[in-house]
């Protein structure tokens, strides 16, 4: 049986080891941190073997996933590498590259990386993953299985790493079913009914374009009839400058994962 050891057990921890549970896995899990409550909850909730010694996690890992904030990743990183022996790593600290990495590792970690998505706790996930040159093809399929086991996943370029981490968080769309609930409820529905009719329009509408059959620009003009309500109003939230704000939010992300990779 595998082990795989979770370095640090904050949220993004949670939902994969929920999303790992979900499929079945059959790994054996430990989590190590430093706030003892979160491994006891993670134990409690989805069987994960606490470990409050790193290099005690460290030594019986199989895989390490390297799950804690990016500004303490180089701090971790250089006292995990005191075990004396090889190990295969995934970060999944947003923004912080490669290169960073192995500076601060040295030779003793294979890298990858990865960009899970907290919608993974339901096997829903979306992850993006990204290899060194180097990494052997075995290597690869074990990081490649282990984030499959909860959702769909790609492999893009580092280089489009942050593009892609500032675009896929599934928050975009929470804030999005937030905003467009709320404004429901201020022309005359009540908070229940104004969520689900503003879930309809965003999951439901999203499912139905991932289905395949026809284009976005199908949809959108299925959806939103010249001169109806549904294109009155969308063409009242571009004007509201809807278009400008989302890129400006973006821009603004890339600018914060570009600030991690200078640590």
């Amino acid at each position: 049986m595998k082990t795989v050891v979770f370095l640090g057990g904050g949220r993004i921890t949670s939902a994969m080891l929920a999303g790992l549970r979900l499929s079945r896995s059959e790994e054996r899990f430990i989590v190590h941190d430093r706030n003892a409550a979160k491994m006891r909850r993670l134990q409690r909730l989805y069987r994960a073997i606490p470990e409050g010694n790193l290099h005690r996690a460290v030594e019986h890992s199989d895989l390490l996933i390297v799950a804690v904030r990016p500004d303490s990743v180089q701090a971790l990183v250089s006292e995990m590498v005191e075990v004396a022996r090889p190990l295969l790593a995934v970060s999944v600290a947003a923004g912080v590259p490669l290169r960073v990495l192995r500076r601060a590792a040295g030779t003793a970690v294979r890298w990858a990386r990865a960009m899970p998505s907290p919608v993974c706790r339901s096997g829903n996930g979306l992850t993006a993953i990204t290899f060194p040159r180097t990494l052997s093809l075995r290597d690869r399929r074990q990081v490649r299985d282990l984030f499959s086991a909860f959702g769909h996943v790609i492999e893009i370029p580092e280089r489009k790493f942050d593009a892609f981490t500032v675009t896929y968080s599934s928050s975009h769309g929470y804030h999005a079913l937030a905003s467009l609930a709320k404004a429901a409820q201020e022309i005359g529905l009540d908070r229940h009914t104004a969520l689900l009719a503003a879930a309809h329009a965003l999951a439901d509408g999203i499912a139905g374009w991932r289905e395949g059959k026809h284009s976005l620009k199908f949809l959108l003009e299925e959806a939103a009839t010249p001169g109806g309500i549904a294109a009155t109003a969308m063409t009242a939230v571009d004007a509201a400058g809807y278009a400008r704000a989302v890129r400006t939010g973006l821009h603004a992300g890339l600018r914060r994962a570009r600030a991690n990779a200078r640590g």
